[in-house]
């Protein structure tokens, strides 16, 4: 048996479902042993739904699945067809296998996850609208973005004056 590291292309925000899927064909083809290990790395985000901070998982690499497989020709085709699965990734017409620095760091980031993080991200100079507290409806440019604490220091234009105030990341929006 060849057992090797493949990344699978799939439809965005169909990695889990194309995971199953495969885990599936493993195990109603009785083929567990082609199929070792199916990977969807990910991480955790923390996301605003109705005023509440819900923590999601996110794919760290989206589009895209990993399996450890024995592969041939026919189990390529079965895994080419499956839905919600576009390609094998590859050089040339045939699946190439993952090198083992790539497969390493893929692993790496699986297996240590970081505590959850903010969805959006802010850069300095970003305008955004301030959509909750005492500042609700003004703009301000972000200064600086405090990740670990989740708190953006923002430059707010209050009455012609340049006012710094300090608010959590939940409480803007994105101007887009």
């Amino acid at each position: 048996m060849a057992l090797k590291w493949y990344a699978i292309q799939t439809y965005a925000g169909s990695e889990m479902s194309v995971k199953n899927a495969i885990e599936t064909l493993a195990k109603e083809n009785n083929i567990e042993e082609k199929i070792q290990q199916v990977l969807v790395p990910t991480e955790d985000v923390i996301e605003m739904k109705n005023g509440k901070q819900v923590i999601k998982e996110r794919s760290l690499y989206p589009g895209y699945c990993f399996a450890y497989l024995d592969l041939d020709t026919p189990l390529w085709h079965r895994i080419q067809l499956l839905p919600k699965v576009s390609r094998f990734i590859g050089e040339t017409k045939r699946p190439a296998s993952l090198s083992e620095a790539d497969i390493e760091l893929i692993l790496e980031k699986a297996n240590k996850r970081a505590a959850p993080k903010p969805k959006i991200s802010f850069s300095d100079g970003e305008v955004v609208r301030i959509i909750e507290g005492p500042f609700a409806n003004f703009n301000g440019t972000v200064e600086e973005y405090d990740m670990l604490h989740g708190k953006l220091r923002l430059n707010v234009s209050i009455f012609g004056r340049s006012t710094p105030v300090e608010i959590l990341y939940s409480q803007v929006e994105k101007i887009v």
